[in-house]
């Protein structure tokens, strides 16, 4: 009799067992005698949103010029230091000007004699020409002084040639800025030897500051309405970018797209961009890194915070809050344009849907019953205003 109640009591126990088995993530719960987690949830809604997406840029001045000596010699003097700011003209470098001088000196001493030589040629041609008329001499001894004449002229010129030579080697000398701008490095010192290979130092023109950095096929096809309007149309109508600085700080001016690469790179698939930047406190040098910073603007976007979805084959998915508080994984679709910590819904959510928010991805299963608690009232800042 004994044995009958428990067998009893075991068959009545069945039901509920297998009940709780096909309760999935709630009846998991449910059998492990979990509360339900309270976790950040939000509702959906509509907005005019921009967001800002970065492209890794490095700068450069608008000019940067290699700054190479034109004679070969050793430095007299370093006339500037790093980083200081000439004018067009100003002397940055000097190099021994000695035996150039003394070329300069030679090479008129040769004009000289040249043209010595020349009034004497002149003197016996006209002579000759006199003799010629008075049959004293042949045509041939007058036509002898005259081609004497004309190499002696030749002679003078090819001096005169070699004297505006040695000067301009003279002049090159002294080393000038071809254009105003900012000194870089300088690796040679005063008793140097430099020649027209050496690089001495570049200047940078950094009045205003230009950002490389690079777009995919895909964005090219985007921005260009997939090939039906021209890449300078599309540069246009592009709004005024931001830049990101190295230190995560924002710069204070805009700058505007100036240029995009007609040709795409075979090997990345991308094109090269130039955005240029004022720089009128010279903040900026070349060689800095930073990220340049396109917005997008969309009109009454779906806007939903990164953390809140996860990733199976490069398929997007979030947890919806239904009836009863329980969560099921839906898949969305994003549009290409994020800022690295929003992304804009273009179907598989509604206005008014409630997402999680909190542990997507380690601590929310499909089907699991959740105690919702407020969430942040809007996606996360990118830096820009979400909407207006």
């Amino acid at each position: 009799m004994k044995n009958k109640s428990l067998i009893w009591t075991m068959l009545a126990g069945a039901p509920l067992l297998t009940l709780g088995s096909c309760g999935g993530g709630q009846g998991q719960q449910a059998a492990a005698g979990q509360q339900a987690p309270e976790l950040a949830v939000i509702t959906i809604g509509e907005e005019d949103t921009s967001l800002e997406t970065a492209y890794p840029a490095s700068l450069h001045g608008k000019n940067d010029v290699e700054i190479r000596p034109q004679v070969s010699g050793f430095l007299t003097k370093v006339c500037v230091q790093e980083g200081q700011k000439v004018s067009k003209g100003q002397v940055l470098f000097t190099i021994d000007q000695v035996q150039l001088q003394a070329a300069v000196d030679a090479a008129n001493a040769a004009v000289a004699v040249a043209q010595a030589n020349v009034n004497t040629a002149q003197t016996n041609a006209t002579n000759n020409k006199i003799l010629l008329d008075q049959n004293i001499i042949s045509q041939s001894s007058y036509q002898t002084s005259v081609d004497a004449l004309n190499a002696a002229k030749a002679q003078l010129n090819q001096a005169q040639a070699n004297l505006v030579s040695s000067r301009r080697n003279l002049s090159y000398s002294t080393v000038t800025a071809p254009s105003a701008g900012v000194v870089g490095t300088i690796d040679f010192k005063e008793g140097a030897l430099v020649s027209p290979s050496t690089l001495l130092t570049v200047l940078s023109e950094n009045s205003n500051m230009e950002a490389y950095f690079s777009l995919n096929e895909k964005e090219i096809l985007e921005m260009t309405d997939g090939g039906r309007r021209s890449i300078k149309a599309a540069m246009d109508s592009l709004p005024e970018v931001t830049l990101r600085l190295a230190n995560g700080e924002t710069y204070p001016y805009k700058g505007k797209i100036i240029s995009i690469s007609g040709v795409l790179d075979s090997n990345t698939g991308s094109a090269t961009a130039k955005a240029s930047f004022p720089n009128p406190e010279g903040m900026l040098h070349s060689g800095n890194t930073g990220q340049v910073l396109i917005p997008s603007f969309s009109q009454n976007a779906i806007l939903i915070p990164q953390k809140a979805t996860y990733e199976i084959q490069d398929m997007k998915f979030c947890y919806v809050v239904g009836d009863s508080s329980k969560v099921h994984s839906t898949p969305i679709e994003i549009s290409a344009n994020n800022d690295g910590k929003n992304y804009i819904v273009t179907s598989g959510l509604k206005p008014g849907d409630v997402i999680v928010v909190e542990g997507v991805g380690t601590n929310v299963n499909d089907g699991m019953i959740i105690t919702p608690k407020s969430g942040s009232a809007a996606p996360e800042q990118s830096g820009a205003p979400q909407g207006k």
